[in-house]
């Protein structure tokens, strides 16, 4: 009998480019904050799987456009509430 050890898939070899997704998706939380939300995700899982370079900025990626997606809705909550308040205040 052999002592034989079941295959394990090693890691992807790191690369020394950085990841297309991820640089597009960084750009893009800046611009389209959705569309960089989602290629941002996009660009992390193809990391982990090839092991190019960039996780960085796809997690900034991520970072930057969740946060202007949270300040955004806010933003508008706020808006709507003041100019819902502005017609009940004039005192006429």
């Amino acid at each position: 009998m052999t002592n034989a050890q079941p295959y394990q898939s090693a890691p992807a070899p790191a690369s020394d480019r950085y990841s297309v997704l991820a640089i597009v998706g960084f750009i893009l939380a800046f611009v389209v904050n959705i569309a960089g939300l989602v290629v941002s995700i996009i660009a992390l899982t193809q990391i982990k799987k090839t092991g190019e370079r960039g996780r960085g900025l796809a997690l900034a990626g991520v970072i930057i456009s969740a946060l202007s997606i949270v300040f955004g809705i806010i933003s508008i909550i706020v808006f709507a509430s003041a100019a819902a308040n502005m017609g009940t205040t004039t005192g006429y």
